[in-house]
């Protein structure tokens, strides 16, 4: 928390520390996640594109499991909540930054990291975690801390998926004030071509019409890069705060603070400089056991480029 405020980060959260993992850290907090997907025989979306790259992926990925549901949904150690709330504050004491979030897995990815051996229904299944994790996402409201839900299924397989995925994310946020929360969509926080990413455009109206104000979107890396654009199309709804990414979280390179600021300008002349953030492409690591894209070092570096790249885009527009 202090290393964020000491390289020039205003709006900070805990860096997850509490969990193994973005999403399997509802294994530990909640019943029914005791089975084991086998690791995945098909190769992945793309892979005929690419086969030298992807068979070198799949040889260094081998061997990894998934936990499955295989029973019903509900809390098992609901003290891990309360914990994370109790670091996190005491990690702030004697700092004052501009706010403060904590994230949290939404219904959707957890459906899509853990595979239903259970509920025999899709919607069924989604609002069972929805039900549990409505828990997590009500106690870090009333902590006094915003709410980001992590959402990478919402850039999902097709249209209806993401429509139900946003419906139950609204479902389970219902008590919390819009403007308390913050949605995160990726395309998958990994080195690769993304050439069959679903396009921003495509899902862009229905990502607004989740409950969170302010959405946290890819804006640094070579395939999204190019689609501040799209909100030249779609106006950006009152109350809404974009968030997008200046920094690629998955590329070694720091970037220029220059380079931050006209990706922030950019957006700005779109959709108004007061509904601007400066935020990061995901996180610089997902789970414990992975080995980080970025190094730590250069993580720290790349957040105070982004602090730097935000104040000189602060002195353009204003």
């Amino acid at each position: 928390m202090r290393k964020q405020i000491e390289v020039g980060v205003d709006v900070v959260n805990d860096g997850e520390v509490g969990k193994s993992g973005y999403t399997v850290y509802v294994k530990e907090r909640l019943t029914g996640f005791d089975g084991e997907e086998p690791p995945p025989g098909d190769p992945p979306p793309g892979a005929a594109d690419f086969p030298a790259y992807y068979a070198s992926r799949t040889h260094q990925r081998r061997g990894v499991r998934r936990p499955t549901c295989t029973g019903p949904v509900a809390w098992k150690d609901r003290d891990a909540v309360d914990r994370d709330i109790s670091n996190l504050t005491a990690a702030l004491n004697g700092t004052s930054p501009e706010e403060v979030f904590m994230t949290a897995a939404s219904p959707g990815n957890v459906a899509n990291y853990h595979k239903d051996r259970y509920y025999g229904d899709e919607e069924t299944y989604l609002l069972a975690v929805a039900d549990a994790l409505k828990e997590e996402y009500d106690a870090i409201h009333r902590a006094g801390f915003l709410l980001q839900l992590d959402c990478p299924d919402l850039t999902g397989r097709t249209r209806k998926t993401v429509e139900l995925g946003v419906e139950v994310l609204n479902y389970a946020l219902r008590d919390i004030p819009s403007d308390r929360m913050r949605l995160h969509v990726c395309w998958g926080n990994y080195q690769g071509p993304h050439h069959l990413d679903v396009p921003l455009e495509e899902i862009i109206e229905l990502l607004l019409s989740a409950r969170p104000s302010g959405l946290s979107i890819e804006g640094a890396n070579p395939r999204h890069e190019h689609e501040w654009n799209v909100f030249e199309r779609v106006n950006l709804p009152d109350g809404k705060v974009l968030i997008p990414g200046v920094l690629d979280s998955t590329s070694n390179y720091v970037e220029h603070p220059e380079l931050v600021a006209q990706r922030l300008v950019r957006y700005a002349q779109v959709v108004g400089r007061e509904n601007i953030i400066a935020g990061t492409d995901c996180g610089f690591g997902t789970n414990v056991s992975d080995t980080p894209l970025v190094d730590g070092a250069i993580a720290w570096a790349k957040l105070r480029a982004m602090a730097e790249g935000a104040r000189l885009a602060s002195e353009e527009l204003w």
